[in-house]
């Protein structure tokens, strides 16, 4: 809803749900969501070696940080790009620049990581390598089907791929 209904006539026509979607979306936001398999391990790994990790999401930030709050990984990211943090969303690749822009990294040089085709398109647009994991929101599309560099069963082996610069 929050992404669809953007804009002022479904604002009209909507407004109402979208406000409920919001107030309970907010109370249940993370109360039954748990990191996948791996995530921790490979977020601890990639912190470890010295790298720096930015999330680049549509969600809204208002239901971002509250998310990475209550599965405790957010001390993990050093940048929060969220659906409403820029004019453009992925599949643009404008979030994923962004990200090298504050890092100060060129995006060959960087490295994606996600489990959809958005995130593949906005990586490859913005001229990032892309790493997928086979679980996630993936849009009902199998990530063998992407154009991607690899495929890891977790973050744990994302890990292992990527050298730190």
């Amino acid at each position: 809803l929050t992404g669809e209904l953007d804009g002022e006539a479904p604002r009209e026509q909507f407004g109402a749900a979208i406000d409920s979607f919001r107030v309970h979306y907010r109370r249940e936001n993370g109360v039954h969501s748990r990191p996948y398999p791996g995530v921790l391990e490979g977020l601890a790994v990639m912190r470890g070696r010295g790298l720096r990790l930015a999330v680049v999401t549509n969600k809204p930030s208002d239901f971002t940080l509250p998310l990475l709050a209550a599965a405790d990984i957010d001390s993990f990211f050093d940048l929060v790009v969220s659906g409403d943090t820029l004019a453009t969303k992925k599949p643009d690749p404008d979030p994923m620049l962004h990200v090298c822009q504050r890092f100060g990294v060129e995006p060959a040089k960087m490295v994606a990581i996600g489990d959809s085709l958005h995130d593949v398109r906005a990586a490859r647009a913005a001229g990032i390598p892309v790493i997928v994991v086979p679980y996630g929101y993936n849009e009902g599309r199998d990530v063998r089907e992407l154009d991607v560099d690899a495929i890891v069963a977790t973050l744990r082996e994302a890990a292992g791929l990527i050298d730190p610069v």
